[in-house]
Protein backbone atom coordinates (compact mmCIF):
# COMPACT_ATOMS: atom_id res chain seq x y z
CA UNK A 1 0.00 0.00 0.00
CA UNK A 2 1.36 3.42 -0.99
CA UNK A 3 2.14 5.66 1.96
CA UNK A 4 0.07 8.89 1.90
CA UNK A 5 3.23 11.02 2.26
CA UNK A 6 5.23 9.23 -0.46
CA UNK A 7 4.42 11.70 -3.22
CA UNK A 8 5.71 14.63 -1.15
CA UNK A 9 9.29 13.44 -1.71
CA UNK A 10 11.28 14.21 -4.86
CA UNK A 11 11.74 11.16 -7.02
CA UNK A 12 9.00 9.25 -5.22
CA UNK A 13 7.29 8.34 -8.48
CA UNK A 14 10.34 6.56 -9.88
CA UNK A 15 10.85 4.70 -6.64
CA UNK A 16 7.21 3.61 -6.48
CA UNK A 17 7.33 2.51 -10.13
CA UNK A 18 10.45 0.45 -9.47
CA UNK A 19 8.76 -1.19 -6.49
CA UNK A 20 5.67 -1.98 -8.53
CA UNK A 21 7.82 -3.61 -11.21
CA UNK A 22 9.46 -6.00 -8.79
CA UNK A 23 8.36 -9.63 -8.73
CA UNK A 24 6.19 -10.48 -5.75
CA UNK A 25 8.09 -11.85 -2.76
CA UNK A 26 6.59 -15.27 -2.24
CA UNK A 27 9.29 -16.65 0.07
CA UNK A 28 8.18 -18.14 3.36
CA UNK A 29 10.28 -15.93 5.61
CA UNK A 30 8.87 -17.49 8.77
CA UNK A 31 9.88 -21.00 7.65
CA UNK A 32 13.32 -19.78 6.60
CA UNK A 33 13.86 -18.15 9.99
CA UNK A 34 12.65 -21.28 11.75
CA UNK A 35 15.07 -23.37 9.69
CA UNK A 36 18.01 -21.16 10.63
CA UNK A 37 17.10 -21.29 14.32
CA UNK A 38 16.74 -25.08 14.23
CA UNK A 39 20.11 -25.44 12.48
CA UNK A 40 22.02 -23.37 15.02
CA UNK A 41 19.92 -23.93 18.14
CA UNK A 42 18.17 -27.29 17.76
CA UNK A 43 15.91 -28.47 20.54
CA UNK A 44 17.05 -32.08 20.00
CA UNK A 45 19.90 -33.86 18.22
CA UNK A 46 20.10 -37.56 17.42
CA UNK A 47 23.78 -38.48 17.52
CA UNK A 48 25.55 -41.73 16.77
CA UNK A 49 28.46 -42.89 18.92
CA UNK A 50 31.31 -43.11 16.41
CA UNK A 51 34.01 -44.08 18.90
CA UNK A 52 34.49 -44.79 22.60
CA UNK A 53 37.87 -43.69 23.96
CA UNK A 54 39.17 -44.94 27.31
CA UNK A 55 40.73 -41.98 29.15
CA UNK A 56 41.30 -43.42 32.65
CA UNK A 57 39.96 -46.39 34.60
CA UNK A 58 36.91 -44.29 35.50
CA UNK A 59 36.52 -42.05 32.46
CA UNK A 60 35.60 -42.44 28.80
CA UNK A 61 35.12 -40.06 25.91
CA UNK A 62 32.16 -40.71 23.63
CA UNK A 63 32.73 -39.25 20.16
CA UNK A 64 29.33 -38.29 18.77
CA UNK A 65 28.52 -37.58 15.14
CA UNK A 66 25.32 -36.62 13.34
CA UNK A 67 23.45 -39.46 11.70
CA UNK A 68 23.96 -37.91 8.26
CA UNK A 69 27.64 -37.13 9.03
CA UNK A 70 26.97 -33.42 8.42
CA UNK A 71 28.49 -30.71 10.60
CA UNK A 72 26.94 -30.29 14.02
CA UNK A 73 25.65 -26.95 15.35
CA UNK A 74 28.40 -24.57 16.47
CA UNK A 75 29.21 -24.13 20.15
CA UNK A 76 31.46 -22.10 22.42
CA UNK A 77 34.31 -23.82 24.21
CA UNK A 78 33.02 -24.64 27.69
CA UNK A 79 29.40 -25.32 26.70
CA UNK A 80 27.56 -28.63 27.17
CA UNK A 81 24.76 -30.73 25.75
CA UNK A 82 22.09 -32.46 27.80
CA UNK A 83 21.93 -36.21 27.10
CA UNK A 84 18.61 -38.03 27.52
CA UNK A 85 19.01 -41.53 28.94
CA UNK A 86 16.79 -43.94 30.88
CA UNK A 87 13.86 -41.57 31.36
CA UNK A 88 15.98 -38.69 32.63
CA UNK A 89 18.86 -36.52 31.43
CA UNK A 90 22.27 -35.23 32.45
CA UNK A 91 24.40 -32.37 31.08
CA UNK A 92 27.88 -33.21 29.82
CA UNK A 93 30.47 -30.65 28.75
CA UNK A 94 31.97 -30.95 25.28
CA UNK A 95 35.70 -31.65 25.44
CA UNK A 96 36.43 -31.32 21.72
CA UNK A 97 37.34 -28.05 20.03
CA UNK A 98 34.58 -25.86 18.57
CA UNK A 99 36.72 -25.64 15.44
CA UNK A 100 35.87 -29.28 14.66
CA UNK A 101 32.15 -29.59 14.13
CA UNK A 102 32.24 -33.05 12.58
CA UNK A 103 31.78 -34.42 16.09
CA UNK A 104 31.20 -33.61 19.74
CA UNK A 105 33.37 -35.37 22.31
CA UNK A 106 31.52 -35.98 25.58
CA UNK A 107 33.92 -37.02 28.34
CA UNK A 108 32.14 -38.81 31.19
CA UNK A 109 33.61 -39.82 34.52
CA UNK A 110 32.04 -42.48 36.74
CA UNK A 111 30.18 -41.08 39.73
CA UNK A 112 29.83 -43.57 42.60
CA UNK A 113 26.13 -44.43 42.64
CA UNK A 114 25.54 -42.19 39.64
CA UNK A 115 22.58 -43.45 37.66
CA UNK A 116 23.50 -42.03 34.25
CA UNK A 117 27.31 -41.92 34.31
CA UNK A 118 27.47 -45.60 35.24
CA UNK A 119 24.88 -46.51 32.61
CA UNK A 120 26.80 -44.67 29.88
CA UNK A 121 30.17 -46.09 30.86
CA UNK A 122 28.92 -49.65 31.27
CA UNK A 123 26.55 -50.00 28.32
CA UNK A 124 27.12 -47.47 25.54
CA UNK A 125 29.13 -48.74 22.57
CA UNK A 126 30.00 -47.47 19.11
CA UNK A 127 26.98 -47.47 16.81
CA UNK A 128 24.40 -46.58 19.46
CA UNK A 129 22.15 -43.54 19.11
CA UNK A 130 21.98 -40.90 21.85
CA UNK A 131 19.52 -38.01 21.94
CA UNK A 132 20.80 -34.67 23.23
CA UNK A 133 19.90 -31.02 23.24
CA UNK A 134 21.86 -28.58 21.16
CA UNK A 135 24.83 -26.88 22.83
CA UNK A 136 23.92 -24.65 25.77
CA UNK A 137 25.53 -22.92 28.73
CA UNK A 138 27.11 -19.64 29.84
CA UNK A 139 30.46 -21.03 31.07
CA UNK A 140 32.67 -19.90 28.21
CA UNK A 141 35.28 -17.29 27.44
CA UNK A 142 34.10 -13.80 26.57
CA UNK A 143 37.13 -11.90 25.21
CA UNK A 144 35.54 -8.50 25.83
CA UNK A 145 35.01 -9.04 29.56
CA UNK A 146 37.39 -11.88 30.46
CA UNK A 147 40.57 -10.63 28.84
CA UNK A 148 43.37 -12.79 27.45
CA UNK A 149 45.12 -13.92 30.66
CA UNK A 150 43.15 -16.75 32.23
CA UNK A 151 43.42 -19.21 35.11
CA UNK A 152 41.29 -22.36 35.25
CA UNK A 153 40.91 -24.29 38.52
CA UNK A 154 39.65 -27.79 37.70
CA UNK A 155 38.85 -30.75 39.89
CA UNK A 156 38.31 -34.24 38.47
CA UNK A 157 36.05 -34.15 35.41
CA UNK A 158 35.95 -30.36 35.72
CA UNK A 159 38.89 -30.42 33.32
CA UNK A 160 36.54 -31.24 30.42
CA UNK A 161 35.51 -27.65 29.49
CA UNK A 162 39.11 -26.54 30.04
CA UNK A 163 40.23 -29.12 27.48
CA UNK A 164 37.86 -27.64 24.90
CA UNK A 165 39.12 -24.12 25.65
CA UNK A 166 42.78 -25.17 25.37
CA UNK A 167 42.20 -27.00 22.09
CA UNK A 168 40.47 -23.94 20.66
CA UNK A 169 43.29 -21.59 21.71
CA UNK A 170 45.88 -23.82 20.03
CA UNK A 171 43.96 -24.66 16.87
CA UNK A 172 43.04 -21.02 16.18
CA UNK A 173 46.44 -19.69 17.28
CA UNK A 174 44.76 -17.26 19.69
CA UNK A 175 46.91 -14.70 21.49
CA UNK A 176 45.79 -15.89 24.89
CA UNK A 177 47.55 -17.02 28.07
CA UNK A 178 45.79 -19.99 29.66
CA UNK A 179 46.93 -21.60 32.91
CA UNK A 180 45.24 -24.80 34.04
CA UNK A 181 45.65 -25.81 37.70
CA UNK A 182 44.15 -29.28 37.82
CA UNK A 183 43.46 -31.17 41.04
CA UNK A 184 43.07 -34.97 41.04
CA UNK A 185 42.88 -37.58 43.76
CA UNK A 186 45.88 -39.51 42.43
CA UNK A 187 48.05 -39.56 39.33
CA UNK A 188 46.06 -42.34 37.65
CA UNK A 189 42.92 -40.18 37.91
CA UNK A 190 44.28 -37.38 35.71
CA UNK A 191 42.08 -37.10 32.62
CA UNK A 192 43.86 -36.11 29.37
CA UNK A 193 47.20 -36.16 31.21
CA UNK A 194 49.46 -37.06 28.28
CA UNK A 195 47.75 -34.64 25.87
CA UNK A 196 47.68 -31.77 28.38
CA UNK A 197 51.36 -32.15 29.19
CA UNK A 198 52.30 -32.36 25.50
CA UNK A 199 50.26 -29.28 24.61
CA UNK A 200 51.76 -27.28 27.45
CA UNK A 201 55.28 -28.29 26.41
CA UNK A 202 54.67 -27.30 22.79
CA UNK A 203 52.81 -24.00 23.33
CA UNK A 204 54.30 -21.27 25.54
CA UNK A 205 50.91 -19.63 26.18
CA UNK A 206 49.51 -22.81 27.73
CA UNK A 207 50.62 -24.00 31.16
CA UNK A 208 49.34 -27.03 33.05
CA UNK A 209 49.97 -27.71 36.74
CA UNK A 210 48.78 -30.94 38.33
CA UNK A 211 47.93 -31.06 42.04
CA UNK A 212 47.53 -34.52 43.61
CA UNK A 213 45.58 -35.00 46.85
CA UNK A 214 46.84 -38.52 47.57
CA UNK A 215 50.30 -38.78 45.98
CA UNK A 216 52.32 -41.98 45.78
CA UNK A 217 56.07 -42.16 46.36
CA UNK A 218 56.81 -41.42 42.68
CA UNK A 219 54.92 -38.11 42.54
CA UNK A 220 57.16 -35.03 42.61
CA UNK A 221 54.66 -32.30 41.73
CA UNK A 222 52.29 -30.17 43.81
CA UNK A 223 50.23 -31.97 46.44
CA UNK A 224 47.17 -31.33 48.59
CA UNK A 225 44.09 -29.36 47.58
CA UNK A 226 43.64 -26.21 45.49
CA UNK A 227 44.33 -24.00 48.49
CA UNK A 228 45.30 -20.35 48.46
CA UNK A 229 48.91 -21.33 49.09
CA UNK A 230 48.93 -23.77 46.17
CA UNK A 231 47.22 -21.28 43.83
CA UNK A 232 49.64 -18.50 44.80
CA UNK A 233 52.66 -20.78 44.37
CA UNK A 234 51.59 -21.93 40.91
CA UNK A 235 49.85 -18.86 39.47
CA UNK A 236 51.61 -16.06 41.30
CA UNK A 237 49.73 -12.79 41.72
CA UNK A 238 46.31 -13.26 40.21
CA UNK A 239 45.99 -9.51 39.75
CA UNK A 240 42.93 -9.01 37.51
CA UNK A 241 43.10 -12.38 35.72
CA UNK A 242 39.78 -14.13 35.13
CA UNK A 243 39.56 -17.37 37.11
CA UNK A 244 37.29 -20.20 35.95
CA UNK A 245 36.29 -22.95 38.41
CA UNK A 246 34.80 -26.31 37.46
CA UNK A 247 34.66 -29.57 39.38
CA UNK A 248 32.71 -31.37 42.10
CA UNK A 249 30.28 -29.27 44.11
CA UNK A 250 32.52 -29.19 47.16
CA UNK A 251 35.15 -27.36 45.13
CA UNK A 252 33.03 -24.24 44.63
CA UNK A 253 32.67 -22.88 48.16
CA UNK A 254 36.22 -24.00 48.91
CA UNK A 255 37.67 -22.28 45.82
CA UNK A 256 35.72 -19.11 46.55
CA UNK A 257 37.09 -19.06 50.10
CA UNK A 258 40.67 -19.59 48.89
CA UNK A 259 40.46 -17.00 46.10
CA UNK A 260 38.86 -14.48 48.46
CA UNK A 261 41.73 -15.04 50.89
CA UNK A 262 44.07 -14.06 48.05
CA UNK A 263 42.14 -10.81 47.63
CA UNK A 264 40.68 -11.81 44.26
CA UNK A 265 37.47 -9.99 43.34
CA UNK A 266 34.30 -12.10 43.08
CA UNK A 267 33.48 -10.53 39.70
CA UNK A 268 36.70 -12.06 38.35
CA UNK A 269 35.61 -15.62 39.25
CA UNK A 270 33.34 -17.76 37.07
CA UNK A 271 31.76 -20.98 38.31
CA UNK A 272 30.32 -23.69 36.08
CA UNK A 273 26.89 -24.90 37.17
CA UNK A 274 27.34 -28.53 38.17
CA UNK A 275 24.27 -30.24 39.56
CA UNK A 276 21.85 -29.85 42.42
CA UNK A 277 23.30 -29.32 45.92
CA UNK A 278 24.39 -32.53 47.62
CA UNK A 279 22.93 -31.41 50.97
CA UNK A 280 20.11 -28.89 50.43
CA UNK A 281 19.10 -29.08 54.09
CA UNK A 282 22.52 -27.68 55.05
CA UNK A 283 21.73 -24.38 53.35
CA UNK A 284 20.95 -21.56 55.81
CA UNK A 285 17.43 -20.92 54.55
CA UNK A 286 16.25 -24.54 54.84
CA UNK A 287 13.49 -24.51 57.52
CA UNK A 288 14.85 -25.78 60.82
CA UNK A 289 11.74 -27.89 61.56
CA UNK A 290 11.67 -29.67 58.16
CA UNK A 291 13.17 -33.17 58.45
CA UNK A 292 14.95 -33.72 55.09
CA UNK A 293 14.08 -37.39 54.60
CA UNK A 294 10.43 -37.06 55.59
CA UNK A 295 7.94 -37.58 52.76
CA UNK A 296 5.39 -35.04 51.57
CA UNK A 297 2.71 -35.12 48.85
CA UNK A 298 3.22 -33.56 45.42
CA UNK A 299 0.16 -32.98 43.23
CA UNK A 300 0.36 -32.30 39.48
CA UNK A 301 -2.65 -32.18 37.20
CA UNK A 302 -4.88 -33.95 39.71
CA UNK A 303 -2.45 -36.84 40.30
CA UNK A 304 -0.55 -37.09 43.59
CA UNK A 305 2.52 -38.97 44.82
CA UNK A 306 4.83 -39.02 47.82
CA UNK A 307 8.48 -37.97 47.78
CA UNK A 308 11.16 -37.07 50.36
CA UNK A 309 11.72 -33.40 51.08
CA UNK A 310 15.39 -33.58 50.09
CA UNK A 311 14.76 -35.00 46.60
CA UNK A 312 14.72 -32.39 43.80
CA UNK A 313 11.26 -31.87 42.39
CA UNK A 314 12.52 -32.52 38.86
CA UNK A 315 13.83 -35.96 39.84
CA UNK A 316 10.59 -36.76 41.66
CA UNK A 317 8.50 -35.70 38.66
CA UNK A 318 10.59 -37.78 36.25
CA UNK A 319 10.18 -40.82 38.51
CA UNK A 320 6.44 -40.49 37.84
CA UNK A 321 6.84 -40.11 34.08
CA UNK A 322 6.33 -36.32 34.18
CA UNK A 323 9.23 -34.80 32.26
CA UNK A 324 9.51 -31.02 32.12
CA UNK A 325 12.03 -29.67 29.66
CA UNK A 326 15.44 -29.61 31.36
CA UNK A 327 19.10 -29.01 30.55
CA UNK A 328 21.56 -27.84 33.21
CA UNK A 329 19.91 -29.53 36.24
CA UNK A 330 21.78 -26.95 38.30
CA UNK A 331 19.30 -24.08 38.63
CA UNK A 332 20.81 -21.97 35.88
CA UNK A 333 19.08 -22.45 32.52
CA UNK A 334 15.46 -22.10 33.79
CA UNK A 335 14.03 -24.63 31.29
CA UNK A 336 12.52 -26.71 34.10
CA UNK A 337 10.54 -23.84 35.65
CA UNK A 338 7.33 -24.89 37.39
CA UNK A 339 4.73 -22.86 39.24
CA UNK A 340 3.97 -23.63 42.87
CA UNK A 341 0.20 -23.24 43.17
CA UNK A 342 -0.02 -24.34 46.81
CA UNK A 343 2.47 -25.22 49.51
CA UNK A 344 6.05 -24.35 50.34
CA UNK A 345 9.25 -25.29 48.53
CA UNK A 346 12.90 -24.70 49.34
CA UNK A 347 14.61 -23.15 46.33
CA UNK A 348 18.34 -23.78 46.59
CA UNK A 349 20.83 -20.94 46.52
CA UNK A 350 22.07 -22.23 43.15
CA UNK A 351 18.85 -21.20 41.39
CA UNK A 352 19.18 -18.22 39.06
CA UNK A 353 15.58 -17.06 39.38
CA UNK A 354 14.04 -14.17 37.50
CA UNK A 355 13.01 -11.15 39.55
CA UNK A 356 9.34 -11.93 38.88
CA UNK A 357 9.53 -15.64 39.78
CA UNK A 358 9.01 -15.22 43.51
CA UNK A 359 6.12 -12.83 42.95
CA UNK A 360 4.28 -15.29 40.70
CA UNK A 361 5.31 -18.52 42.43
CA UNK A 362 7.80 -19.98 39.94
CA UNK A 363 10.86 -22.03 40.81
CA UNK A 364 13.43 -24.17 39.02
CA UNK A 365 12.37 -27.72 39.73
CA UNK A 366 15.89 -29.16 39.42
CA UNK A 367 17.00 -27.32 42.59
CA UNK A 368 13.64 -27.01 44.37
CA UNK A 369 12.56 -29.22 47.27
CA UNK A 370 9.02 -29.67 48.64
CA UNK A 371 8.92 -28.59 52.29
CA UNK A 372 5.17 -29.12 52.71
CA UNK A 373 2.53 -30.83 50.59
CA UNK A 374 2.58 -28.92 47.30
CA UNK A 375 0.51 -28.51 44.15
CA UNK A 376 2.44 -27.72 40.97
CA UNK A 377 1.61 -26.36 37.56
CA UNK A 378 4.02 -27.90 35.03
Amino acid sequence: MKHPLAERYEGAGAVLAELDARAADTRDHLAETRGTIDAYHPKRLRLIVAEVIDETATTKTFRMESLDREELPPFLAGQYVNAFVDGTSRPYAISSSPTRLGHYDLTVRRVPGGRISNLLLDTVEAGQIVTTTGPIGTFHHNPLFHGDDLVFLAGGSGVVPAMSMIREVIELGLDRRFQLIYGSRNASDIIFRAELDALAAAHPGISVDHVIAEPDADWNGATGFLSSDVIAALAGDLNRRMVYVCGPQALYPYALEQLTALGHARKRIRFEANGAPAAPAAQPHWPADAEPGEEVTVTVGGASFRTPRDRPLLDALEDRGIRPEAACRSGECSLCRVRVVKGQVHTAAEAKLRLSDEQFGYTHSCVAYPISDVELEV
